[in-house]
Formats: C-alpha cells, sequence, structure tokens
C-alpha cells in the first residue's frame, strides 16, 4: 500500500459509509422530510447501527485526532454561522422572549438537569454541572418543522429559532469551565479563565471582526468588485482566523473568539453575512452529518445504559420537567405568548448537533467521569430525536390551526 494511503487508512469505512449515506440521504430527502426521522436523525441511527454495538463496520475512537479534529471543525463552522445570525434588527424588534429564554430559562435548565443528575446517580456535582451545561443548548434541526412552518405564530418561530441559534456559544463557557474543573479539581482558577479563556477571547473576535469588515470593499464602493462566492470565502476564512489567533499567546478561547467574532461580523458587514449563509450551506450540512454520524457510532445499548434507571430518569426530568419549569418560570408575565404558546415553546427544546459537538470535547478529554457524562447526554440525544420527530409535523400543525382558529375569532 502506498504510504500516503496508509497514514489515513483508518478513514477509509468512515469516508466510505458517509459517502454511501450522503448519496442515500439525497435520494430519501423527501422520504425523510415527511417521515418522523429527519436526514439528520438518519445519519445518527446508521452511526448507531454500523458502529460497536450493532454491525461493526465502524470502529471510532474518541480519543483520535480524527474525531477531535472533527469536533473542532464543526464547532467553528456551527459556531460561525449562528453567530451570523443574530441580526441586529432582530434583536431590537423581537428579542423578548428568546432574550428570557437564553438569560433565565437555559441556565435554569442546567442547573435542573445537574440536580437531577446528583440526585439520581452518584455523580459529583462538578460532574452534574457539565451534565447540565451539556444538555442546555437546544437544536431546531431536530423539529424543522416547528421554526420553517409558516403557519405557526412567528413571534413563536422567531423564539425558538434564536434561542437555538445562540446558546450553543452560550453554553460553550460553561461546558469548557466544568471539563476544566473537572480534569484538574485543585489548579482551576474561575477569574483567570474568565480572564484568559473569555476575556482574550471576546477581544479576540471581536478585534478580527472589525479589521475584517473594513478591508472587504463594499459592493456598492467598487464596480466589478468581489464577487459574492469570494465574500463566502472570506468570511469563511475569518471563521478560522478568529480561532487561529485566539490560541495564541496569552491564549484565549478560539471557539469563544469564532463566536463573537460572527456576531460583531454579522452586524457590521451584513452584505457578506448574506453570501456566506446562501453558500456555504451545504459545506455546514455535510459537517453536521459528519458529526451525527460519528456521534452515532461512539455508543453501544451497554455505554447508553450504564447507570440504568438512573439515566433513564434523569434524561425524562431533563425533557419533561426541567425545561417546560424553565421556560415557564423564564417567560412568567409575558403577554406576548399565551399559555398553549409557552408550553409549546417549553416542549420544542431538542437536544442536537451542539450537545454532540461539546460531548466529543469532553470525551475526548481527562475529565473525571467523563463516559458516564456524555453516556447519559447522549441518550437524551437519541431519545430526543425519537419524541421530537413524532410531535414536530403534528405539533405545528396543532399551533398552526390553532392560531387560524384565533385569527378568525379576532377578525369575527
Amino acid at each position: 500500500m502506498p504510504p500516503v494511503a496508509a497514514g489515513v487508512d483508518f478513514l477509509q469505512e468512515p469516508a466510505a459509509v458517509f459517502g454511501a449515506l450522503l448519496m442515500i440521504g439525497a435520494l430519501l430527502s423527501g422520504l425523510a422530510q415527511r417521515s418522523f426521522l429527519s436526514l439528520t436523525a438518519l445519519f445518527v441511527v446508521a452511526g448507531f447501527v454500523l458502529g460497536p454495538g450493532g454491525l461493526e463496520v465502524l470502529d471510532v475512537n474518541p480519543h483520535s485526532d480524527f474525531v477531535q479534529g472533527l469536533a473542532v471543525v464543526a464547532l467553528i463552522l456551527i459556531l460561525f454561522r449562528d453567530g451570523l445570525e443574530v441580526e441586529a434588527e432582530m434583536l431590537q424588534t423581537a428579542w423578548h422572549l428568546p432574550f428570557r429564554n437564553l438569560v433565565l430559562a437555559m441556565p435554569l435548565t442546567a442547573l435542573l438537569v445537574a440536580l437531577a443528575a446528583h440526585t439520581f446517580t452518584d455523580l459529583g456535582w462538578t460532574e452534574s454541572l457539565l451534565l447540565g451545561a451539556l444538555l442546555s443548548p437546544t437544536d431546531p434541526v431536530l423539529s424543522s418543522s416547528v421554526v420553517t412552518n409558516p403557519r405557526v405564530p412567528r413571534m413563536i418561530r422567531h423564539s425558538i429559532n434564536l434561542e437555538s441559534g445562540l446558546n450553543d456559544g452560550l453554553a460553550l463557557p460553561a461546558v469548557l469551565a466544568f471539563t476544566a474543573v473537572a480534569e484538574s479539581r485543585d489548579d482551576f482558577v474561575w477569574w483567570q479563565f474568565v480572564v484568559q479563556d473569555v476575556g482574550v477571547g471576546a477581544v479576540t473576535g471581536v478585534l478580527l471582526a472589525f479589521v475584517a469588515a473594513r478591508i472587504m470593499p463594499r459592493g456598492d464602493r467598487l464596480e466589478g468588485g468581489p464577487s459574492a462566492h469570494q465574500k463566502s470565502l472570506y468570511a469563511l476564512g475569518l471563521a478560522f482566523a478568529a480561532y487561529g489567533a485566539a490560541v495564541l499567546p496569552p491564549e484565549g478561547n478560539g471557539f469563544i473568539a469564532v463566536f463573537v467574532a460572527a456576531i460583531a461580523f454579522g452586524i457590521w458587514r451584513p452584505d457578506i453575512r448574506h453570501c456566506f449563509e446562501t453558500r456555504a450551506e451545504d459545506v455546514l450540512e455535510a459537517v453536521k452529518l459528519g458529526v451525527f454520524l460519528v456521534f452515532g457510532a461512539l455508543f453501544t445499548l451497554d455505554t447508553l445504559f450504564e447507570d440504568g434507571w438512573a439515566a433513564v430518569a434523569v434524561v425524562a426530568f431533563t425533557l419533561l420537567v426541567a425545561r417546560p419549569i424553565a421556560v415557564f418560570a423564564a417567560l412568567a408575565g409575558s403577554r406576548r405568548v399565551d399559555t398553549a404558546g409557552k408550553a409549546f415553546i417549553a416542549w420544542f427544546g431538542p437536544k442536537g448537533v451542539a450537545t454532540m459537538t461539546f460531548a466529543l470535547f469532553v470525551l475526548g478529554s481527562s475529565a473525571a467521569e467523563a463516559d458516564r457524562v456524555v453516556a447519559i447526554a447522549a441518550l437524551a440525544v437519541f431519545t430526543s430525536i425519537i419524541v421530537h420527530g413524532l410531535t414536530d409535523q403534528p405539533g405545528s400543525e396543532w399551533m398552526a390551526r390553532r392560531a387560524e382558529r384565533e385569527e378568525a375569532a379576532s377578525a369575527a
């Protein structure tokens, strides 16, 4: 075998499986949209079936450079795309519900999940809080009909979508902090983490976005300037540059730099943001599907249920108790949405790609009980794929019909 091929032979099975699934997924995309499982969910199931718990076609090591590299690239792209979606206009005109969910419901969900984990299992508080941070982000991909059905009230769609876009980046510091504490309990200094990882990372992101926004000529200033394709590549370059620059001395956190740079750049250069969103979607989708496939291949039924009924109790509490309590508490007194709307928002907080990608980093760390923490998080993701996939379409139709009845009654 040639030396180059021998050096990447660990990619043979994953590359073949991933390519075949992309082709099959494209052929069956219409069927997937009509079924209770989305295309991304099918990749998780395929990874699980082809992994060590099934046919043993895929043998993926969570500590390998391949998995950790995939997680880095995926997080850079996901965080950059999420940050770009935070438009100044959207935040100014309809920020109340998502702001409450992000500032109040999200941390309260994490704390309630941590309390349940500490109560039902023998995990310590650090590991329980890490699990809460892993399960606090939501993912609209697993409830696509909810955010794309135009008959669902825009306020609700906007709240769910914007919350899901922002909470990945906001959950990241907590995941990083609790992972660092679990790795070195005695050496962790919280103020140093805030100043170095968060502070340096955020400042680096803002500075790079400021420079990048002014270097690229605007379309109305230069005839025959950069094309939309070149602007999209320019934005992609900023994402990786922000990550790379932040990890240089004084060593901030690259992911925080990417997220902050995306927010600032998207506000300063909406023209480039639009170019990136319309042209980079396929690349981002392929990376996400890769994460779903690898994540599914990492687990077996034995590892998912390592904590037995305690893990089931934590997952049930997360989906049925923690999220609803947090959302109702955060939206208490709001007249912008009624009780049914709050319940709808509370239910559709599925766990998806952010939880998966963060979990890959936790698995690759030396954090105590990392395997158990990630196994419970993975069980929550698998359960969310099923229950939210089953209720996505009927739930959005129910809310749409209810909104139409209220509108008709108001008109009458």
